[in-house]
């Protein structure tokens, strides 16, 4: 097959199975790693050609990832990072060296990958079935990182762990973010059972590394590095301090800085980051701190251009949601300006709109994009519910429309934040042209 552009890529792969848009009759069968394995072993194992480092969690997933990344090419090697979802640019999933892909390499790539799986089956007790759409898109990612001759990647899961497509990787590192109740009807219901599924990354002889959790997800990640042998690297045993500006190691170690991603779960972020690069021996004094400093992803406490000071962030958890409105209200101290909330099904949407609410006396609520189901009229009817006599919500689909009546409703100052769905970000930016 030959490609013309990205977006045939793109829409190429979309147009098999995509469980990521998919909200019901999910099976056990349906997330599996024997096919991805074959998948791989027929397209030569790519993946072994380089270095990885395996992140799993809930939330900061991305950041985390991002900031390993960074330190890594700022060390010198030449970094591939693998990331989901993206804002606005399907490239931002796939990026080298902090930056994307020429399109050449992409499409060529995309042709290899094609070619090579010409043919390609795969049956059991199920039947005979395809890639699917994240699958396609993890065998792309690792395709391109041998291509570009890269030293090291690092790869997010997309959901979950223990059969994520990513799970195939033998790591140097396995790196838990926090974990909270996301995506219980495949996961679990409770903490512990997501703990359970993010901790299959942990892998034999391979060091794992846990952001700061609460003690059911803590136990959980001790008790699996134990039974697996391997070594297990609790940030909480390792600091002494963190603020949204200072971090100290029990060691000595400690820094005062600035994040161009603002607010204390960013400087969290980093810290584990910091936990992984220093622990692996990767560490390079003043090199490193600077490319965290400077690391930024889209959908992160993202300030943008326009005619308000507008802020764009994935927040889409209980605890991450927290954070943002915490960060920002230090930022913007009162209730002044409007939030633009959407947020996809199957998300908490009850504890993210007490919390919109909690914060602005003014919320737009606006479809996330359409890559994902959402009910943005049940959202808004929701916060009808809750709101109190003198706020106002509005439901305007359209992000163009969302736009243009936080502009009226605004003064020249007044912030405008966009929160609840990396997808309604992206929306955002779509409506601006950026």
């Amino acid at each position: 097959m030959k490609f013309e552009s990205f977006d045939q890529v793109m829409k190429y792969m979309e147009s098999f199975t995509n469980l990521e848009k998919k909200t019901d009759n999910f099976t056990t069968r349906t997330y599996r790693l024997d096919r991805m394995q074959a998948i791989m072993k027929t397209l030569g194992d790519p993946q072994s050609s380089y270095k990885t480092i395996h992140v799993a969690g809930s939330k900061g997933k991305g950041s985390t990832a991002s900031y390993i990344a960074a330190s890594l090419r700022a060390a010198g090697f030449k970094t591939g990072l693998y990331m989901s979802p993206h804002v606005s640019d399907y490239r931002e999933r796939f990026t080298v060296d902090g930056a994307f892909v020429e399109t050449s390499v992409l499409l060529s790539v995309a042709e290899k990958l094609v070619s090579a799986l010409e043919g390609f089956h795969f049956c059991d007790e199920m039947g005979e079935n395809q890639p699917t759409t994240f699958e396609l898109y993890t065998a792309y990612a690792f395709m391109l990182f041998k291509e570009e001759n890269c030293t090291w990647a690092v790869v997010e899961t997309g959901l979950g762990g223990r059969l994520d497509a990513t799970n195939i990787l033998k790591p140097q590192a396995s790196v838990l973010t926090p974990i909270e109740l996301e995506h219980t009807d495949i996961l679990g219901p409770t903490i512990e059972k997501i703990a359970i599924e993010k901790s299959k990354i942990i892998k034999p002889g391979v060091p794992s590394f846990s952001a700061l959790q609460v003690p059911e997800a803590l136990s959980v990640f001790k008790n699996e590095a134990s039974s697996v042998g391997s070594s297990f690297h609790y940030l909480g045993d390792y600091i002494t301090e963190i603020t949204e500006n200072h971090i100290a190691f029990k060691d000595g170690y400690s820094w005062d800085f600035h994040l161009s991603m603002a607010g204390l779960v960013q400087a969290q972020n980093c810290a584990l980051a910091l936990l992984v690069i220093r622990t692996l021996g990767l560490y390079v004094p003043s090199a490193t701190e600077k490319a965290m400093t400077e690391n930024k992803i889209p959908g992160r406490m993202e300030k943008v251009s326009w005619k308000r000071p507008l802020y764009l962030d994935g927040a889409h958890t209980k605890n991450s949601m927290g954070f943002l409105l915490e960060t920002f209200r230090k930022m913007y101290p009162g209730r002044s300006g409007i939030c633009i909330f959407g947020a996809v099904t199957g998300k908490n949407h009850v504890d993210m709109a007490h919390q919109v609410l909690g914060a602005f006396d003014t919320v737009v609520v606006s479809r996330p994009g359409t890559y994902k189901q959402s009910n943005p009229k049940a959202l808004y009817e929701l916060l009808l519910s809750i709101k109190g006599p003198s706020q106002t919500v509005v439901l305007l689909e359209d992000a163009k429309d969302a736009l243009s009546y936080c502009l009226e409703h605004t003064k020249e100052d007044e912030p405008v934040l966009c929160a609840g769905s990396f997808y309604l970000a992206g929306s955002i930016k779509e409506a601006l042209c950026l």
